[in-house]
């Protein structure tokens, strides 16, 4: 009996230590600017339309009226990096398609964890 209340209180006590943590969310719609680079050219990854709104808002202060400021991706080197925090996330499939192929409004959730930062995105609305 007490190995097992030690137990669980090892567990509670260790849970939070092992949640990854929120470090932002906002949301943005991911208009026709945002869907081609500085060059004129279609983009057609998911992540490099994100990076491209995220660049159109803090660089250029190109916003759809829908957009959200964020901290995280001010920071141009967060924006690079954008293409290892998707992998890293868990956006469905689907999403992906509906960034590439349409203007969807979108949840961008940030997340620290232990094995380093990630990215999930949710569409909101079409």
């Amino acid at each position: 009996m007490r190995k097992a209340n030690f137990l669980l209180l090892a567990l509670a006590v260790s849970a939070p230590a092992l949640a990854d943590e929120l470090l932002e969310s906002y949301v943005t719609r991911l208009g026709a600017n945002d869907h081609f680079n500085s060059s004129g050219q279609r983009l057609t990854s998911p992540a490099l339309i994100i990076r491209q709104d995220r660049a159109n808002f803090h660089k250029f202060g190109m916003r759809d009226p829908e957009d959200q400021s964020d901290v995280f991706f001010q920071d141009a080197n967060n924006r690079e990096l954008l293409q290892q925090f998707l992998s890293q996330g868990h956006t469905s499939s689907s999403a992906y398609r509906i960034i590439v192929n349409g203007q969807p409004l979108i949840r961008v959730n940030v997340y620290r964890s232990r094995q380093g930062d990630y990215v999930d995105v949710d569409i909101v609305g079409e």
